[in-house]
């Protein structure tokens, strides 16, 4: 994965890392600050919620005191009762001996006079509170008219004439639920939680029986525990919304995450910028069709290098394809290109890797080797030289040469202009000299400006006064390499691509086919004789089918690279007799 993908990534999950724990911690920090809140809330609605209990529980308390003032006789209990009750007691009892005999309200609550110590619903419990002189809670139970209750008994004590203690009975209050603590349980509605009252079903049990409760959900609820008589009381708390604040994890995560994606893509943009800027630096300084350097990245590495080692002894060659020109007009430029890339991976393969290569442009190279003399180079620059090369055509291997001149640094030379100068000396040398040659630069070689060594192939066969074509000297393999623009013209094929595809690339597919065996037995018994300025006439074939009749001349030509090739004029025989006829006649 490049860098600039795979930094930004870690950045990326880095920081959702970061985020997570920040997130984690947030939500750490909000749950506690939750459950501290309520904690605070149970505590002190929970002792309010007590004292609303107790409260209804204290009119027992003034009873008794009044059955004790008054010997365990009270007159007028309808008016003390009535004065005593209110909207959260659903009813006031007396139970001399456990046997309830006073209710008040007395209408509809005639159900409850029974006997408390002998119910077997109430016995235990009632007996409990008169043995162990406490008061006791029971329910919450349904009452008849609606809603729910709890039964408070407080055991009454007298004294006998003999100053003994004796048990009386109970006094009693059934408490409405949850109208005694509504107050406490609508604020904490208002506050979002939702909440839940226990108390255990006996004094003597560890059982919870839910009181009452809220419709919501309690989950890992905060509590707060009291005790009221011998009885335990548990009041609990959870948040509606639960411990989580979901919106601000939900909020804190997408901030978190826009920004993480934001620092992301920043870094993304400054990495790809980078890259794209060592791209184009790269790209300024490398020759797009081999890979190696430019002329100008080989000139600013070469100087690089040889300042950094002045004391060092460098040799820089020069290098280009012989005959480079023919191969593009040949074969095009495209396989002029794949023999420039064939030479370039050539050299990358032969020389060190320390070796500094360049293209200075068209077919000419440039080496520059450090810790070397020319001595030491000799071998090595003529090994190279000597290697076969080759380029790819229609699965052929066409071969070709090069040219090579060296020359060193400091032994000729005080800069590197001068150095490549030198080199190019030598490179010119071998051109005069019949290319296909490595050569050293030696005193005397003039360094001035190249010459132009000839004419360009294509240019002079495109103004040869008449049609041209080059194609292969055997007897079997006849193959078509070159026509001139003359030619096309006269024959009246688009291109070279069209005379190729039509004639199958063969010369004798340009001959009438009643002629071929003849023309071709005259031409090689004109070449086997030693004869080879001699005419023939033929009839040539068109781009459309027709035939033309024409007069060639032909020479055999030795080439480098197809060995031994025909160069072929041809000349329209109609227009030379009418010519010639109007010559003679005058």
């Amino acid at each position: 994965m490049k860098k600039k993908n795979l930094v930004p990534l870690i950045v990326f999950l880095l920081s959702m890392c970061l985020v997570g724990f920040i997130v984690y911690k947030t939500d750490t920090h909000e749950n506690w600050q939750r459950r501290t809140t309520a904690q605070l809330n149970v505590s002190t609605y929970g002792e309010r919620i007590k004292n609303e209990i107790t409260n209804g529980i204290a009119i027992t308390d003034t009873l008794k005191q009044v059955l004790i003032s008054e010997n365990g006789d009270i007159k007028q209990f309808d008016t003390i009762a009535e004065n005593l009750i209110s909207d959260s007691i659903e009813s006031v009892q007396l139970a001399p001996d456990g046997v309830v005999t006073d209710i008040y309200p007395a209408e509809g609550n005639e159900a409850g006079k029974i006997d408390l110590l002998h119910d077997k619903d109430r016995g235990r419990i009632s007996c409990y509170a008169r043995d162990n002189h406490t008061i006791i809670t029971q329910g919450p139970f349904e009452l008849k008219q609606g809603s729910y209750g709890i039964a408070v008994r407080n055991p009454v004590y007298l004294n006998d004439e003999h100053g003994q203690a004796y048990f009386w009975g109970f006094t009693i209050v059934i408490l409405r639920v949850p109208d005694i603590f509504s107050d406490s349980i609508h604020a904490l509605s208002g506050f979002g939680y939702e909440y839940r009252l226990s108390k255990t079903e006996t004094p003597w049990s560890d059982t919870y029986k839910t009181v009452y409760q809220s419709d919501g959900q309690i989950t890992q609820p905060v509590s707060y525990d009291f005790t009221i008589g011998k009885e335990s009381w548990k009041f609990e708390l959870t948040p509606e919304s639960g411990w989580q604040d979901n919106l601000l994890i939900v909020k804190a995560s997408i901030i978190f995450t826009a920004i993480t994606l934001l620092l992301s893509g920043l870094i993304r943009v400054w990495l790809v910028s980078n890259e794209n800027k060592n791209k184009f630096q790269i790209l300024a300084r490398t020759d797009s069709l081999t890979g190696i350097y430019n002329r100008y990245g080989f000139d600013e590495s070469a100087e690089k290098m040889m300042d950094k080692n002045p004391k060092a002894h460098f040799v820089a060659a020069l290098l280009d394809i012989d005959d480079f020109k023919f191969i593009n007009d040949i074969y095009g430029h495209a396989y002029g290109d794949k023999a420039l890339k064939s030479l370039a991976d050539s050299m990358k393969t032969f020389f060190p890797s320390d070796a500094l290569l360049g293209r200075n442009g068209g077919d000419e190279f440039c080496i520059l080797l450090q810790n070397y003399t020319c001595e030491d180079a000799k071998e090595l620059l003529q090994q190279f030289t000597g290697l076969p090369k080759a380029f790819s055509y229609k699965g052929k291997e066409q071969s070709f040469n090069i040219s090579l001149g060296y020359a060193e640094y400091p032994t000729f030379v005080a800069s590197r202009s001068q150095l490549m100068r030198c080199a190019d000396a030598a490179l010119y040398e071998i051109k005069l000299h019949g290319k296909n040659g490595c050569m050293a630069y030696r005193e005397g070689l003039q360094s001035g400006i190249r010459k132009q060594l000839g004419f360009a192939f294509k240019d002079i066969s495109e103004h040869l006064p008449g049609a041209f074509i080059i194609y292969r000297a055997d007897k079997d393999d006849d193959e078509l390499f070159y026509a001139n623009h003359e030619f096309l013209h006269m024959t009246g094929y688009k291109d070279m691509d069209e005379l190729f595809r039509l004639t199958n690339k063969r010369f004798r597919n340009l001959i009438l086919k009643d002629e071929q065996k003849q023309i071709e037995s005259s031409i090689w018994e004109q070449i086997d004789s030693g004869n080879e300025n001699d005419y023939i006439h033929f009839h040539l074939r068109k781009a459309d089918g027709s035939y033309l009749s024409v007069l060639d001349h032909g020479r055999i030509v030795e080439s480098q690279q197809y060995g031994r090739v025909f160069y072929v004029l041809f000349m329209d025989w109609e227009d030379m007799h009418i010519h010639y006829s109007d010559k003679f006649s005058e």
